[in-house]
């Protein structure tokens, strides 16, 4: 045992319980995409749990450069736990605006719509 102070041993085990649980459950969120049959729209369906963990993923999943000019991101069977997650559906909404497209989210639970609602646009330059 490296220390004999059981309270260090707890956080120490629940600190790494914590890190090994957000390490497997970061790449369970998926993304699918289909176009319409005219190429003018194309949806991106998102299900899973958004955190901090699977932020970083969700962003390289959209193909910005090759999406026509209206996209629409359906989170319906997706939940958004934090403020990474809000951040990261920012840094998707800015990468096709940058290319002149239009982004459309919906689907929101409640709890993801109100976190949602109260952090986009205020999170810039965190993702």
């Amino acid at each position: 045992m490296a220390t004999h102070n059981l309270a260090i041993g707890v956080v120490i085990g629940s600190i790494t319980a914590m890190i090994i649980f957000a390490k497997r459950v970061a790449h369970l969120a998926e993304v699918t995409a289909v176009t319409d049959p005219d190429g003018s729209t194309v949806v991106y369906r998102v299900t899973g749990e958004l955190f901090f963990a699977s932020s970083n993923d969700l962003v390289g999943q959209f193909d910005v450069a090759g999406d026509p000019k209206k996209v629409v991101i359906d989170l319906s069977a997706a939940h958004i736990w934090n403020a990474s997650s809000v951040a990261a559906l920012d840094a998707i909404e800015a990468k096709y605006a940058q290319r002149g497209k239009t982004v459309e989210i919906t689907g929101l639970n409640d709890p993801s719509a109100d976190l949602h609602g109260k952090l986009t646009g205020e999170l810039a330059g965190s993702h």
